[in-house]
């Protein structure tokens, strides 16, 4: 393995020195040190010089360099302003790299595709994302419908993990709900901790999100779909009945609740982890349909 490359430990800990960085514990930030496992994640995004890639939260830019010699285009974003100029550095020989100093979580991201990329050009994320933002940052790529062909992202391993599960997992919940309810989703690799300065404390792995054309059930309303899945998992060990009574309140009796459970065809006595999307979908829109519109 060269040195030439951004993400080797010689080249990584050479970057910090010159630049005097120390690294933000607030921030999330853990570089990566192998350029075998960037070019991995590279490979299971399927990108190639077609592509258009979002990254979010560049680093120096081992990520990025890798990507640039792989996609057409690459846009980062990047909010720690101490990194702007050792990017400005690193990234100099890559003219079809630009970094945005902007946060992820105010950004209008379909502008940013639309000013940077052509029309037609399939776009990717591809990021090794802070790992105590990531549920914000990907709910809110999912929930603005950016339009994104697939989001490729190392994460926490259990937070993986979650947005994966299917029903009757111990790791299966509202989260898993809401990416799969908006994309395909696969872990596709595990991460060791050594590949990382400074090493995380928690395991991490490799996510691919396939963005769904279609959503894989039809529900009246999305907010309240997705209002549903989260009461329903609010006490994991409670029923469906006591989660739902407790979500209600005032709004619905007891009676009411497990009059409706009954139209939506649904044991009151089940848990939320052992209802699939569709079931998921049927409560949701029979509540809607005999509560919401007649209160």
């Amino acid at each position: 393995m060269t040195d030439k490359w951004i993400a080797t430990p010689t080249r990584t800990k050479a970057i910090l020195e010159t630049y005097g960085f120390t690294f933000k514990k607030s921030l999330g930030q853990n570089f990566i040190i192998d350029v075998n496992i960037l070019q991995n994640i590279i490979r299971k995004a399927g990108i190639d010089k077609q592509a258009g890639v979002i990254e979010v939260g560049p680093g120096i830019g081992a990520l990025t360099e890798q990507l640039a010699i792989s996609a057409d285009k690459v846009v980062g974003y990047e909010i720690d302003q101490r990194l702007y100029p050792i990017l400005a550095n690193t990234l100099g020989p890559y003219p079809n790299v630009n970094i945005l100093h902007e946060d992820i979580l105010e950004a209008d991201v379909k502008r940013t595709i639309d000013a940077h990329f052509e029309p037609a050009q399939p776009v990717h994320v591809v990021a090794n994302l802070p790992y105590y933002i990531t549920t914000p940052i990907l709910m809110k790529l999912l929930r603005d419908h950016v339009p994104v062909t697939s989001l490729t992202v190392m994460i926490q391993k259990e937070v993986a993990d979650r947005m994966a599960a299917g029903p009757n997992h111990k790791s299966y919940g509202s989260l898993s709900i809401a990416v799969q309810y908006y994309t395909e989703s696969a872990i596709v690799m595990n991460v060791p901790k050594n590949v990382f300065m400074p090493p995380p404390n928690v395991d991490s792995s490799v996510l691919k999100l396939v963005r769904r054309e279609q959503a894989p059930v039809q529900v009246d309303n999305e907010e309240y779909f997705f209002a549903i899945v989260q009461a329903c998992f609010a006490q994991r060990r409670k029923t469906l009945r006591n989660n739902l009574i407790r979500h209600f309140k005032a709004m619905a009796d007891k009676t009411i609740v497990s009059d409706t459970l009954k139209k939506a065809g649904i044991d009151e006595t089940r848990r939320g982890e052992s209802l699939t999307m569709a079931e998921f979908a049927v409560l949701a829109n029979t509540f809607y349909r005999l509560i919401e519109n007649n209160s």
